[in-house]
């Protein structure tokens, strides 16, 4: 039995996922859940946006590699369900022991967070892809430590949510004066102006039922 689980975030460019061709084309943040694969290769994909996407909607109904494309809106977000002909990096991490959580898609740059059984599996997912695209390691600390529990385990937030509150936390963003705005909070954490405010008030919307419900 292995003993040691460890909770990871990598960095990816190089790849030709349609996803992340179309956030360097169109400038757009998508975060998305884990594809679902099938037995034909083609692998279900569910993903959101922000505000102005209809030129991103436009770029990936006009992608032959994407079919079946959906796209509803929310107040705030663009929600899209398709199916990719595409194979991408993350399948390849996932073959070698990469269990993904959260993915993200920005200017072309992918950034995974998921979880790992051990160093040994940890280095077989980097060598994995290594000589066919660009993987950096961001972030490595054991599932279960106090990194890991201290938000996202007790209160239930998802790991997006914990990172932008954690993030928001540290730079100051709460302070009196406020020590950061949030377009710098956003731009620490990879994503959008917008995309930062929505998850920094559901997973405040979290907490304070948790607290006060």
């Amino acid at each position: 039995m292995i003993d040691e689980c460890l909770v990871v975030e990598f960095s990816v460019t190089g790849d030709d996922c349609p996803l992340a061709e179309a956030t360097r084309e169109t400038g757009a943040t998508i975060d998305a859940r884990p594809p679902q694969l099938r037995h034909d290769d083609n692998a279900l994909l569910r993903f959101s946006a922000g505000e102005e996407t209809d030129e991103l909607a436009a770029l990936l109904d006009a992608d032959d590699r994407i079919r079946y494309l959906h796209v509803s809106r929310t107040d705030s977000r663009t929600n899209f369900r398709c199916l990719s002909k595409h194979p991408c990096v993350v399948h390849e991490l996932t073959d070698a022991g990469f269990m993904a959580e959260t993915l993200q898609y920005r200017e072309g740059t992918e950034r995974y967070t998921g979880a790992v059984v051990g160093h040994d599996v940890l280095q077989g997912v980097l060598a994995a892809v290594a000589e066919t695209v660009g993987v950096s390691l961001e972030r490595v600390f054991p599932l279960g430590s106090e990194d890991d529990e201290a938000v996202a385990q007790r209160w239930d937030v998802t790991p997006a949510q914990e990172v932008a509150l954690r993030t928001a936390l540290e730079m100051g963003y709460f302070a009196v004066p406020r020590g950061a705005t949030a377009a710098a909070v956003a731009d620490e954490v990879g994503i959008s102006k917008s995309a930062f405010l929505e998850r920094l008030r559901r997973g405040q919307a979290t907490l304070f039922a948790q607290v006060f419900g």
